[in-house]
């Protein structure tokens, strides 16, 4: 995950921040405050927000970096599900709930054709069996 990219996603969010700012910058233009408050405002608010950003690329990047470390140290890349840590932000825990449904209907369905192909045995079983009794009989 880049930074670059995290912030592609952010765009949005960023010029909302901006426009607010600027709408703050242009408000205050109409009191007599001094020059420190007009850039302090902005400046503390442009500092949290980027603050908060940061630390929401670098949680989110670890916890992508381990997943994917553990997805290649997997032998069976479908038990993906069952080592990856639990996430504590949202998008995460979408992610993960997604993985896990999508395992479960992969286990029903690969079961699914394991019951249909037991059955087939069973039939030429059969079938072998009620074949031998006339050709034993003779």
């Amino acid at each position: 995950m880049r930074f670059s990219n995290f912030l592609k996603d952010k765009i949005i969010q960023i010029i909302l921040i901006l426009f607010g700012i600027a709408t703050i910058e242009i408000f205050l233009l109409a009191y007599p405050y001094g020059d420190f408050i007009k850039i302090y405002i902005p400046l503390i608010v442009l500092g949290m927000y980027f603050i908060s950003i940061l630390i929401e690329y670098i949680h989110k990047r670890n916890y992508y970096t381990n997943s994917y470390k553990m997805l290649e140290e997997l032998q069976d890349k479908y038990l993906i599900t069952e080592v990856m840590e639990k996430p504590n932000f949202w998008e995460g825990k979408i992610l993960k709930e997604m993985l896990e449904q999508t395992n479960k209907s992969m286990i029903e369905n690969v079961n699914k054709y394991k019951y249909l192909q037991e059955d087939y045995k069973e039939y030429i079983e059969m079938w072998i069996h009620e074949i031998k009794i006339p050709i034993a009989s003779r």
